[in-house]
């Protein structure tokens, strides 16, 4: 599966775009729509189109991830919500956490439950991360309707 543009909306409404080189919450350096790693580093300016570039090669790993973690059977939504997840908490978090083994077991609502308890950052409840999860949460709950 590859991320909808809806999925993508949510990613950019959340993460913000800044174009110069920040550190988040937790003193993550960070750019563009949340994009982390080695190649962030304090001075750091990209354009527009390398910010857009940045997300789609991140959501690539992610998908990539999501794909090879979840063995139920997911809806388009689910699939939108679990990669707005890793991509704000990382596989990592996922791959350890009750939301993924509930799933797995095939309780949909139960994991839908644990979204709303992802909301710390650095031990803290940010406002933030609270709409977040709540906004994944209800993206995960959403049937995909047939479109005719």
């Amino acid at each position: 599966m590859q991320t909808s543009s809806n999925g993508i909306q949510l990613i950019q409404q959340f993460e913000g775009l800044r174009l110069t080189a920040y550190q988040d919450s937790v003193g993550v350096w960070t750019i563009g729509y949340g994009h982390t790693g080695p190649d962030v580093r304090a001075g750091l300016s990209i354009s527009n189109s390398q910010a857009t570039q940045l997300l789609s090669q991140d959501l690539q790993r992610f998908e990539q991830g999501v794909s090879n973690l979840v063995k139920a059977a997911i809806n388009q939504n689910q699939f939108d919500a679990l990669i707005s997840f890793s991509y704000n908490l990382g596989l990592g978090n996922l791959q350890s956490s009750t939301l993924l083994r509930l799933l797995n077991q095939g309780d949909y609502q139960g994991a839908a439950g644990q979204f709303p308890l992802w909301d710390k950052a650095g031990g803290k409840v940010l406002p933030g991360l609270q709409k977040r999860r709540l906004d994944e949460q209800a993206l995960f709950l959403t049937p995909v309707t047939a479109t005719a």
